[in-house]
């Protein structure tokens, strides 16, 4: 599977949501949404909410990223993701995602070890 690493770190090629959205599959998007909802303790989450074309794409954003922090910093910044940022090792909005979704930090680093 190829990546697509979005600002966070997080590979939006491996998202239920961003899998459902570039198949156009409808039904799976229902499902994503009623998982998420359960995971997230967050009812009335819709299909509209996983649509997604990827972090770094200018397409749709579904969920939390058309909010998030983390991306409009680094979109602001010009960034591919936040391994390219000098800010990085600093970086405490980074620092409170990566509790959450350590994966994430691992990737960031690899990729900035390759800079």
């Amino acid at each position: 599977m190829s990546q697509m690493i979005a600002m966070c770190g997080l590979n939006c090629a491996e998202c239920e949501g961003y899998l459902a959205t570039q198949a156009n599959d409808e039904a799976a998007k229902e499902r994503v949404a009623a998982k998420w909802a359960q995971m997230f303790n967050a009812p009335g989450l819709t299909a509209a909410f996983v649509t997604c074309d990827g972090c770094t794409t200018a397409g749709r954003k579904g969920g939390h990223c058309a909010e998030c922090e983390v991306r409009t910093c680094g979109m602001g910044r010009g960034l591919a993701n936040c391994a390219h940022c000098a800010e990085f090792e600093a970086c405490q909005t980074l620092a409170g995602f990566f509790q959450f979704a350590p994966q994430a930090k691992a990737t960031l680093e690899e990729i900035r070890r390759t800079l």
